[in-house]
């Protein structure tokens, strides 16, 4: 198994720009789809020095495993079995944790009993609503974060993206983030990503530009991953 080189990602509020967390470290980076003139806005920093109100909590040591923005600066945070909803403030350290850090099964009850309930490998939001996709191992499910109902059933990656099968996507990955051009996401496993086009509800997503390594794809990234 090849090891993760970004192991959560959340996309910002501010267009165009993503957090990348690679173990206790994270960094911020501007990019622009489809081309490779992505820049590092916040250099390779712990994340408790970046956002000091996670200090102390699983979220900055060991580091997040999983996390999906929701409305204006906030985010929901993962780490193994736990959960935390914080604004993130970007470009400042004025980060303030609004809710937990909990279970995944108190924040959200509607995981419990579910492959879900003890740590989530990635998440993105959708372009309906307040939803978010959820991925743990070759399953997946939508869910509503404001309400925290299911929407739909837990189902294989390969069912509801079949445009992954065949790829090393199909049984999972370590992190993904919605980008800012509606209705595209970006999945990273080990040294690759790759960039699909979705539509909630159906099975006629596409992939843009094929499977590449991350480094081809974010040159900004080389010499920051893997990190040690």
């Amino acid at each position: 198994m090849s090891t993760p080189y970004i192991n959560a990602a959340f996309r910002s509020s501010k267009d165009f720009q993503v957090y990348f967390f690679m173990k206790n470290k994270y960094v911020r980076v501007q990019y622009t789809p489809g081309a490779t003139d992505d820049k590092i806005l916040t250099k390779l920093r712990l994340i408790s020095s970046g956002f000091p109100s996670l200090a102390g909590t699983p979220f900055a040591d060991p580091g997040m495993d999983c996390a999906f923005d929701t409305e204006a600066s906030e985010a929901y945070v993962f780490s193994s079995n736990h959960c935390a909803y914080i604004d993130y403030a970007p470009g400042t350290t004025n980060d303030k944790i609004l809710s937990g850090p909990a279970t995944i099964a108190e924040m959200f009850p509607v995981l419990k009993n579910t492959v879900f309930e003890n740590g989530i490998d990635s998440a993105f939001r959708s372009t309906r609503g307040k939803e978010v996709y959820l991925f743990k191992g070759n399953k997946y499910v939508r869910i509503a974060y404001d309400t925290k109902q299911l929407v739909g059933s837990i189902r294989n990656i390969v069912d509801g993206f079949p445009v992954l099968k065949g790829t090393i996507f199909e049984s999972g990955f370590d992190a993904s983030f919605a980008s800012h051009v509606e209705g595209e996401a970006y999945l990273f496993k080990g040294e690759e990503y790759v960039r699909i086009k979705f539509t909630p509800g159906a099975t006629d997503d596409t992939i843009v530009g094929g499977v590449r390594p991350i480094l081809d794809g974010w040159p900004c990234l080389r010499g920051i991953v893997p990190v040690s």
